[in-house]
C-alpha cells in the first residue's frame, strides 16, 4: 500500500490518493484529506500487471506533486455553516399549497419546470415533482449549500468543497474548490463557476475546473454571488460589487445595500436580502439603488416573480413577504415550516426551503396574493418520500458499450501534464469538452449521449449519460 498527499499551503489542492495492489486487484482510494473518499477497484490477468498499473499511478501523482504521507496527520478542510436563529411566526398561515420535511436544515433549492430540488445539511438532495411527489433521492458526502442550474445541468455544490453534477444517473464530480477557500455560496453561468466565500473573496472557475480570476471584497462573509453573461455579482457585509465577468474588473460598488445575506437576480436588476432588514434592488448597468422593501427581521432569503412585478423576502421569525414592485408591503404571513434560508419563483409559485428542512410550495398566483391580503389560504398538503427510495451516492464507475451509433463518441487525449477530452465523432470542432475529471483515463473513448456548445464558444459540454467504449 503507497499513501500519498497533495496539500499545498498557498491555497491549492488538499487531497489524498492511496494505491493498493493485492494479487491481480489493484484499488484505489482518493478524495479529500479527512474524509472517507472514494474507492476504485480494477482487476488484471497477472500479479505483475497489477504492480505494473499500480507503480504506474502512483508515478503519475508524484510527478503532479503528490507526496509520500502518514494518515491523519493532515486535517480537512475548514467548513463555515451559516449560524441562524430561527423563531415561529405569530402570522396568519402563507398559501402554502404543500410542503415536504427533508430531514435537516436545508440551503439547496432548484426548481425547473419537471421538478423541485431541495438539498439538506446532511447532504441528502431530493427530487419532488410539482404535484408534491417525491420522485428521486442522491446523498452526497457532506452538508449540501446550494443547488444552482446551468442551462440543461443541475449543480451542487457541497462542504467537502466540491460541486457535483446532479444531471445524469448518478452524481459525479464536477468542480473542486481550493482547500483554503470556506465556501459560502456558489452560482454558474455558461459553464463558469463563481464561488464566494468567508473571507468575502470571489473566485471564478472555468468549465476546466481551473482557476480563472479571483477578487477580494471590501469586506467579509460573503454570502451572495450571482452570474449572467457579462458580469459576477458580489455581496458581502460592506456591500455589492459588480465584476466583469471575462477579466474580474470592478464595475461598481454598492455600499448601501450591506450586511449582504441573500442574492435573487432578474434581467436588470439584482437584489440583495440583509441583515438590515431590508431587499435592496439595483440596478445592473450602474449600480444605483433602485428600490428597498422593508422587513421586520433579517432577511435570509429573496426572489421575484419575472422583471420583480412582485418581491418576496424570508426572515428569521419563520415568516414570509409579498411586496409590489415600489416597494409597498402586501402581506406578511407565516410559513409554518421554520424561516426561509433559500427561495426561487417559478410559474406563478414561490418554493422556500427552510430551517426546519421543509420544502414548501407557495402559490404566488395573482389570485392568491389577493386571497391571502383578505385572509383566505388554502390547507397544506404534507407529502413524504416513499421508504423504498434509495439514495443514490456519487460514483466513477462508468458503464461499458460496444457500439458507438446513438451518441457522440469522444476520447481522452493527454496534453502535458493534463487529460483533455474531444469529440471524435466527425462534424464538430476541435474543442474541449467539458467532463467529470475524475473517469478521465489517456486513451479512453466514451460515448455521450450529446455535446452542447457553450453559449460563448470555444469548448463544448458533454450532457446525459457517459459509456466508456470498449
Amino acid at each position: 500500500m503507497t499513501y500519498l498527499e497533495l496539500s499545498e499551503d498557498d491555497g491549492g489542492a488538499h487531497k489524498f490518493y492511496e494505491v493498493t495492489a493485492s494479487g491481480t486487484q489493484v484499488t484505489i482510494t482518493y478524495g479529500r484529506i479527512g474524509e472517507a473518499g472514494q474507492t476504485k477497484v480494477t482487476g488484471f490477468p497477472t500479479e505483475a500487471k497489477a504492480q505494473a498499473a499500480a507503480d504506474r499511478k502512483i508515478g503519475e501523482k508524484t510527478r503532479k506533486g503528490y507526496a509520500p504521507a502518514v494518515r491523519g496527520v493532515r486535517q480537512r478542510r475548514a467548513i463555515t455553516r451559516r449560524s441562524v436563529t430561527s423563531s415561529r411566526s405569530t402570522a396568519r398561515q402563507a398559501p402554502v399549497l404543500w410542503r415536504f420535511a427533508s430531514g435537516a436544515a436545508a440551503f439547496g433549492v432548484f426548481v425547473d419546470a419537471e421538478r423541485c430540488w431541495v438539498g439538506n445539511q446532511r447532504g441528502d438532495v431530493y427530487t419532488v415533482a410539482h404535484s408534491g411527489a417525491v420522485t428521486n433521492r442522491f446523498r452526497l458526502p457532506d452538508g449540501v449549500k446550494c443547488i444552482v442550474a446551468d442551462d440543461f445541468w443541475i449543480y451542487a455544490g457541497c462542504d467537502d468543497g466540491r460541486v457535483y453534477d446532479l444531471s445524469g444517473k448518478v452524481p459525479r464530480s464536477a468542480y473542486e474548490i481550493a482547500a483554503d477557500v470556506d465556501i459560502y455560496w456558489l452560482d454558474i453561468r455558461d459553464g463558469i463557476l463563481g464561488v464566494s466565500d468567508r473571507d468575502g473573496r470571489i473566485t471564478t472557475i472555468d468549465y476546466e475546473d481551473e482557476f480563472q480570476w479571483a477578487r477580494t471584497g471590501r469586506g467579509g462573509s460573503a454570502w451572495m454571488v450571482r452570474c449572467d453573461h457579462d458580469a459576477v455579482y458580489h455581496g458581502h457585509s460592506n456591500g455589492v460589487a459588480r465584476y466583469d465577468a471575462s477579466d474580474g474588473s470592478l464595475v461598481w460598488e454598492n455600499k448601501e445595500a450591506d450586511d449582504v445575506l441573500f442574492g435573487w437576480q432578474e434581467r436588470h436588476s439584482v437584489y440583495a436580502g440583509t441583515a438590515g432588514r431590508a431587499v435592496y434592488r439595483l440596478a445592473k448597468g450602474d449600480g444605483r439603488t433602485e428600490a428597498v422593501y422593508r422587513c421586520d427581521g433579517y432577511v435570509y432569503s429573496c426572489a421575484t416573480s419575472p422583471d420583480g412585478r412582485h418581491v418576496f423576502a424570508g426572515d428569521n421569525h419563520s415568516s414570509v413577504y409579498c411586496f409590489d414592485a415600489s416597494g409597498e408591503r402586501l402581506w406578511k404571513l407565516g410559513t409554518g415550516c421554520g424561516s426561509a434560508l433559500s427561495m426561487q419563483f417559478l410559474d406563478d409559485r414561490l418554493y422556500i426551503v427552510t430551517t426546519d428542512g421543509t420544502l414548501a410550495c407557495i402559490d404566488a398566483s395573482e389570485a392568491a396574493i389577493a386571497a391571502a391580503r383578505e385572509g383566505t389560504v388554502p390547507q397544506p398538503v404534507d407529502v413524504k418520500a416513499a421508504a423504498t427510495l434509495a439514495p443514490v451516492e456519487p460514483s466513477v464507475a462508468v458503464e461499458t458499450t460496444t457500439e458507438a451509433s446513438g451518441g457522440v463518441l469522444v476520447e481522452c487525449v493527454r496534453e502535458g501534464d493534463r487529460l483533455r477530452v474531444r469529440v471524435s465523432t466527425p462534424g464538430y470542432e476541435e474543442w474541449n469538452v467539458q467532463f467529470p475529471r475524475e473517469i478521465r483515463e489517456a486513451g479512453a473513448r466514451y460515448v455521450v449521449d450529446g455535446v452542447r456548445p457553450s453559449g460563448r464558444g470555444g469548448f463544448y459540454r458533454a450532457y446525459g449519460e457517459i459509456r466508456r467504449l470498449v
